[in-house]
């Protein structure tokens, strides 16, 4: 089963699951962990409740309450990657590897924290993942510009002239949906809506849609600014959460 493999690569130590593990071979890198992985827990989520081992439920919870405390710095924006002491699982240092600095907001970056920490508190209720998942997304949000699709790294010196992360857009309006459906706070619930709906609205303007450019949905995505790969493109993820994020409203639609 894919959620026991994933599971191969936790360390009880650290309290997290191993990233990257060619890196740790090949450049001797100790245990790390990057904020994308807290995607990868709905998956043990899921497996612990249709038949696979319970124990993957305490691996995902651990995992993510240790990221809440080591890779969120004190404005409430997160680290790429986190290095662990392999022996006692104390915090080394944070870095980036598609940011434009080690503590500098990478846009997706924050956009996989306010994701995975939704997604956390709905299959655990534990209200510190609900917090949490707030307090990355007012950061992120009060950083954007006018028409809510951030720059790929909000601290790139050079913003206007860079380009923007449609991806990153995508994956934050749909973890804004659920994230308003599963707030009982009506006024809390409200604004995620209706700033959700103001991303999808602007994905879905001439700006990014890609029409018959190409097969994508969404233009202007980007990958590894650092490494020029992926800059200022059709994104599959992009696509994915996008429409993800319109099935979601329309639920909530109909709900309403």
């Amino acid at each position: 089963m894919q959620a026991d493999s994933l599971a191969t690569l936790y360390n009880p130590t650290v309290g997290t699951m191993l990233s990257w593990p060619s890196k740790r071979k090949n450049n001797n890198w100790p245990h790390h962990t990057i904020i994308d992985n807290m995607m990868n827990l709905e998956l043990l989520f899921w497996a612990a409740k249709n038949g696979g081992d319970k124990n993957l439920y305490n691996i995902a919870v651990k995992h993510a309450e240790t990221t809440m405390k080591h890779h969120i710095r004190t404005d409430n924006t997160t680290y790429h990657v986190v290095f662990y002491n392999d022996k006692n699982g104390d915090f080394i240092k944070g870095k980036t590897h598609q940011g434009y600095a080690d503590d500098s907001l990478w846009a997706r970056g924050q956009a996989w924290g306010i994701y995975g920490f939704t997604m956390c508190y709905r299959e655990t209720g534990k209200v510190e993942f609900m917090e949490t998942a707030i307090k990355l997304a007012d950061a992120y949000i009060k950083n954007l510009p006018n028409d809510l699709i951030p720059y790929w790294d909000f601290n790139d010196p050079s913003i206007p002239n860079t380009p923007r992360d449609a991806s990153a857009a995508a994956v934050v309006a749909s973890a804004l949906l659920e994230l308003s459906s599963l707030n009982t706070d009506a006024l809390i619930s409200e604004k995620y809506k209706s700033i959700a709906i103001k991303m999808l609205q602007s994905l879905s303007s001439d700006v990014y849609l890609s029409k018959d450019k190409n097969d994508a949905f969404l233009l202007h995505s980007t990958g590894n600014k650092p490494k020029n790969r992926e800059v200022d493109v059709s994104i599959i993820y992009a696509d994915y959460y996008y429409i993800e994020a319109l099935l979601l409203l329309k639920k909530i639609s109909l709900k309403g």
